[in-house]
Parts: C-alpha cells; sequence; structure tokens
C-alpha cells in the first residue's frame, strides 16, 4: 500500500512540470494541489518539533539530562505519566538545494530497528542518485551539530552526530520524499529511509560513561560507609609514672573503670610489668580487685529488686486468677435449669461459647501460676543449706567475705569437675551399650521387614476385595433393574386381569373366552367367583379400615401419584409391622378407589398410585 502510493506520488510529480523557484509559495501551493498534499509548513519553521526528542531533553541547554540509573542521585523511580498529546503532523520543510516532502499521513510509520546503547549515529537510505555530500549536510544540519559523513557510492550514508536526542530528530525525517530543486527526474527525487545504526565509536563511548557512573556510585557508597562506620578506639598512651597514678584514680571511678581496665590490660600485655614497676601495678591490680565489692552490693540489689517486682506479679497473677474463678463461677450459675430455660438458642450458644473460652484462659493461666511456684520451690531448694551470699557478705567483716567467696568459687570448680566425670562415664556406659544393642538392632529389622512384607500382602488382599465388592455391586445393581421390571410387567398384568373381571360382570351371557387388550381370559363360574374372592372384597377389620383412611390422605396430597416405597415409608413411622405387600393388595382390592399408573421405559420404568375415589363416585 505504501509502495502504491508512494508510485502513485512520484508519477504525478513526473507528469506535473515545476519549473519555479522554490522561494515562490503560491507555485508551491499548486505543485502540492497536484501531488494530492496539502502543504502546511512554510519556508524558516522549526524542523522537528520538541516533543519527538528524548525526554531529558533540553532545548535550552542543549544537553541530554542524566537518565543512568547508576549515577549519583539518580534513583530507579517510575517517571511522571506523560500527557496524551496530539499526533505530530508532518510539515513540508524547504531547504536551499532541495524540498522534503512528507508522506502519506494515512500509511504507517516507517519501522526502525532497535535502538543500540548510546546510540549516535543514523543510517540514510533511499536517497536520490544526484544526492551530494552538501546536500545531505544542508538537510541534516538542522537535526545538530555532525561528526562525521560517510555516503557510499550507492543511494545510502551514515551520519553521526555530537548527541543523542539528535538521532531522535533525523529519525523525524524518515519516510520524507527528497526532491533536489524543481526537477522531476527520477535521479533528481527518492523517499529517504532513516534507522538508528550501530556504531563501535558510539559503544565505546556508552561504555566509558557507563564505567564513569558506576565509580561516581562506588565513591558515593564508600562515603556513605565511612559516614556510618563506627569510630576507632582511642589510643592506649604509653606507660609512665605519672600516667600510673592518674589510672590509679580512674580505676576507683565508677564511669571510667572499663577505659581504666582496657589501659591496664594493654599495659600488662605490652610488658610494662618489670622489678621497677611491679609495686604500681600491684596497687592497681589491688584497685580493681576493691570494685568487687561494690559490684556484689550492686547485684544484691539488683536481686532484692527482682525479688520484689517477682512478688508483684505473682499476687497480680493470684488476682487475675481470682477474677477468672468469680467469671466461671458466673457461667456456672447461668448454666443451671431454673435459668437456662429463659434464654433463647442464640443467647444459650454465646454463653456456652464464653464459657469455654474462659475456662481455657482459666485452665492456661492456673498452669503458669503453678510453673512459677515450682521455680520458687526449685530456688529455695538449692538455697536452702546456705543463705544468700551477698547478704551474707554485707554481715560479715571484709575477711570473712573473702574467705566464703574463695570456698565458693572451689566449689563451683569441683561441681564442674564432678559434672564432667559423669558425663565421660555417660559416654562410655553409652559405648558399651551400642555393642550388645548391634545384635537386636539386627534382629528388629528383620521383624520389621517381615511386618512390612505382610502389610504388604495385607494392602493387596484389600485390593482385591475391593474389585470384588465393586462387581458385586454392579451384579446388584443389574438385578435390581431386572426386578423392577419385572415389577411393572407384573403390574401390567394384574390391571389386563382386573379389567377382564370387570367385563366379565358386565357382560349378560358367560361365554366361554373373551378378548381384554389383545389377550384371551378364560373364565367360568367357578373362576369368576375364585378371583372376585381374591381381588375384590369388602374390608376385614378396623385396621384395614385405618389404612384405607391413611393411604387416601397421603394420596390426595400427592395429586402426581406415589410409588408404593415412599407409601411404605410414611406409614412405616406410624405402624411398623405393615409391609408393603400388604398395602399393595389392599389397594388392589378397591380399583373405584386406586389406580396404578406407569411412568418411564425399561430400567427407568416406575409405577405410581393415584387416588380416584372422587372419580369413582362421580361414574356410580
Amino acid at each position: 500500500m505504501a509502495s502504491a502510493a508512494d508510485s502513485l506520488g512520484s508519477s504525478g510529480t513526473e507528469q506535473t512540470n515545476l519549473n519555479v523557484p522554490v522561494t515562490d509559495p503560491g507555485a508551491w501551493a499548486t505543485a502540492m494541489n497536484n501531488l494530492g498534499i496539502v502543504p502546511v509548513g512554510m519556508p524558516g519553521q522549526q524542523l522537528v518539533p520538541d516533543s519527538v526528542c528524548l525526554p531529558g531533553f533540553d532545548p535550552s541547554m542543549g544537553i541530554i539530562t542524566p537518565i543512568n540509573p547508576m549515577m549519583a542521585g539518580i534513583r530507579l523511580v517510575p517517571p511522571p505519566p506523560v500527557p496524551v498529546e496530539l499526533p505530530v503532523i508532518k510539515e513540508i520543510i524547504h531547504c536551499t538545494s532541495c524540498t522534503l516532502f512528507p508522506q502519506n499521513p494515512n500509511l504507517p510509520p516507517p519501522s526502525t530497528r532497535e535502538r543500540p546503547p548510546g546510540c549516535k549515529t543514523v543510517f540514510v537510505g533511499g536517497l536520490p542518485e544526484n544526492a551530494s555530500e552538501e546536500i545531505i549536510r544542508e538537510v541534516f544540519d538542522q537535526c545538530g551539530d555532525i561528526i562525521a559523513l560517510r555516503k557510499s557510492k550507492k543511494n545510502f550514508c551514515h551520519i553521526r552526530f555530537t548527541e543523542e536526542f539528535m538521532v531522535d530528530k533525523a529519525i523525524f525525517l524518515s519516510g520524507y520524499r527528497m526532491r533536489i530543486g524543481s526537477s522531476t527526474d527520477k535521479k533528481d527525487s527518492g523517499r529517504i529511509h532513516v534507522d538508528f545504526a550501530q556504531a563501535r565509536d558510539d559503544l565505546y563511548e556508552w561504555e566509558c560513561k557507563q564505567r564513569l557512573f558506576a565509580r561516581e556510585e562506588r565513591h558515593r557508597r564508600k562515603i556513605q560507609e565511612d559516614r556510618f562506620r563506627p569510630p576507632s578506639p582511642p589510643p592506649i598512651m604509653h606507660y609512665s609514672e605519672h600516667e600510673a597514678g592518674l589510672l590509679a584514680d580512674r580505676l576507683k571511678d565508677d564511669g571510667k573503670f572499663s577505659e581504666a581496665t582496657a589501659v591496664l590490660l594493654t599495659w600488662i600485655d605490652r610488658g610494662e610489668v618489670n622489678r621497677r614497676t611491679a609495686n604500681h601495678f600491684y596497687s592497681m591490680i589491688q584497685s580493681a580487685n576493691g570494685h568487687v565489692r561494690q559490684l556484689l552490693s550492686e547485684k544484691a540489689q539488683h536481686e532484692e529488686e527482682m525479688e520484689l517486682a517477682r512478688e508483684h506479679f505473682k499476687n497480680a497473677m493470684l488476682s487475675i486468677l481470682t477474677q477468672f474463678e468469680q467469671i466461671t463461677a458466673v457461667f456456672i450459675a447461668a448454666t443451671r435449669q431454673k435459668a437456662w430455660d429463659h434464654f433463647s438458642k442464640a443467647q444459650r450458644r454465646n454463653i456456652d461459647m464464653w464459657r469455654k473460652q474462659c475456662e481455657e484462659l482459666r485452665n492456661a493461666h492456673s498452669e503458669e501460676i503453678m510453673g512459677i511456684r515450682r521455680e520458687e520451690e526449685m530456688d529455695m531448694s538449692d538455697n536452702d543449706d546456705d543463705e544468700n551470699p551477698c547478704k551474707k557478705m554485707r554481715l560479715d567483716d571484709s575477711g570473712l567475705e573473702v574467705q566464703t567467696y574463695a570456698l565458693r568459687e572451689e566449689n563451683d570448680s569441683l561441681r564442674w569437675q564432678l559434672d564432667a566425670y559423669r558425663n565421660e562415664v555417660e559416654l562410655l556406659k553409652q559405648e558399651q551399650g551400642k555393642a550388645y544393642r548391634s545384635e537386636d538392632d539386627h534382629t528388629q529389622e528383620h521383624h520389621h521387614h517381615v511386618l512390612q512384607q505382610t502389610l504388604h500382602n495385607m494392602q493387596q488382599q484389600l485390593l482385591g476385595l475391593q474389585a470384588e465388592l465393586k462387581r458385586k455391586e454392579l451384579e446388584l445393581e443389574q438385578a435390581r433393574d431386572q426386578q423392577m421390571s419385572l415389577e411393572g410387567e407384573l403390574s401390567a398384568l394384574r390391571e389386563t386381569l382386573l379389567n377382564g373381571l370387570e367385563a366379565t360382570e358386565m357382560s349378560s351371557t358367560e361365554g366361554p373366552e373373551k378378548a381384554v387388550n389383545g389377550c384371551m381370559v378364560v373364565s367360568c363360574h367357578t373362576q369368576e367367583n375364585s378371583m372376585e374372592a381374591l381381588v375384590r372384597g369388602p374390608l376385614r377389620s378396623e385396621k384395614e379400615a385405618l389404612l384405607l383412611g391413611i393411604i387416601s390422605t397421603f394420596l390426595h396430597v400427592h395429586p402426581f401419584g406415589a410409588n408404593i416405597e415412599y407409601l411404605w415409608s410414611y406409614i412405616q413411622r406410624l405402624d411398623a409391622k405393615v409391609s408393603a405387600a400388604e398395602l399393595e393388595r389392599l389397594m388392589i382390592r378397591l380399583p373405584r378407589m386406586f389406580k396404578q399408573e406407569f411412568s418411564g421405559v425399561g430400567a427407568t420404568l416406575e409405577k405410581r398410585w393415584k387416588f380416584c375415589g372422587f372419580e369413582g363416585i362421580q361414574s356410580m
């Protein structure tokens, strides 16, 4: 379609002689009318609108704003929504040596390949044969500064610009028809195609920019890490008698004790202890040891605070448990019969749910309190033999404190040694027991294997039994279908027999044979009497009268009838001794009150009984 339009435009240009100067707008309007295109542009207008350039291009600055996510200050944030713009209308472009005519707006836009990274070079094809390098440069100079222009002997060339956004302006010219001067020769006319081109120089510059952005990002991250890096520890001064005196004073200060201990430890590691400085170091170590008493007093104080807090917590838990018990008592009182009967079902359901939740919370709370009590009993059993060491040290003098502390440390060390010996003995016992358990393990494995084999066999038998059960069920279903079909045939035969008996009664003369519904019925006087006694007759007992009333009522509310199983299941609730055969015999004896109809074919054949007593009265 595009080629047809191009050929049409070219033929029109070839047939029309436009030997008029370029600067005459009236002549150009006549020429465009002959081509079927309305001229919408004038000389001196901007070549390409700014909306087709890159989003980051600023025409006033002449540069592209950085859009690389690795550059400092740039984040991977989606750009703001771009407002919907009207489609760009291409206009006629007038140059000194040539004129560019836009393509038909109804044609699809020219296609382009995928844009290479850092593309600054374009491919221009479809140039007129007489197009020189000066004419091409004159056309594309309006898109931006050209670094290089390489023209082939054929009708194409490569143009490299200084910036990337200039490529978008050059792509805008794709599809225009170039005409050199006002000539209509084919060598002076051609439809140009502009596309992205891959160039090593463009790729190299883009990679250099990416490396630059990466270096800037690494530098920014390093500065950020240095900002949040913890400061280095202060340097330790060298040992001197003056510094040793100051350090001894700082060891006695609680706020500076940690820093002073670090300095003392560093001096000892450096080897500053000798015969001349031993006394100074001994005094400093003695000052550090004097800090132990203060630590023990602080520990005792914290333990007292912890005991008080534990006691307060225990009392609070007991009060909560008491309130739970009271709420449970309220629920128990509400569930008693004299109060429970007055609540609705929804209220009873909610009260029952609340009671269960309250009991669960109470049980969990009581278990927590019992755990606290067990922990207290264990603590009391550990501390039965000796009192709190901190309280004891506060009462005794300094010598007794040191002795008690040393004895306790020795006791702890002996206890740890005893635990270590016990662990070793347990390990030896386990290693000796493994040898004895190896044979037992082998026996257990064999027994386990036998059990697995037995279980597999049982599973196979179970699968076989399930298949047999399915087969029996299918046979049962087939037998049921056959039984239903036989019952339908039997009921049809009974109805035929009843019709034949009625016809026999109405006849005035006794004949040996008579046709009923296509079947020959042989009757004699003795046979009629016996059949009449079997099929018809008055009610014999009160039970039959009651059944007759119930059946009539039931079938009266079922105008479409009901099968014998449905009727029997209803009467079974009233009298479990009544059978379906008894009901069917009773209804057969009263054909003017009950009649039987059949529906379905084959296996779906179903017989229904209907109440027809009112019809029988009208017929009488």
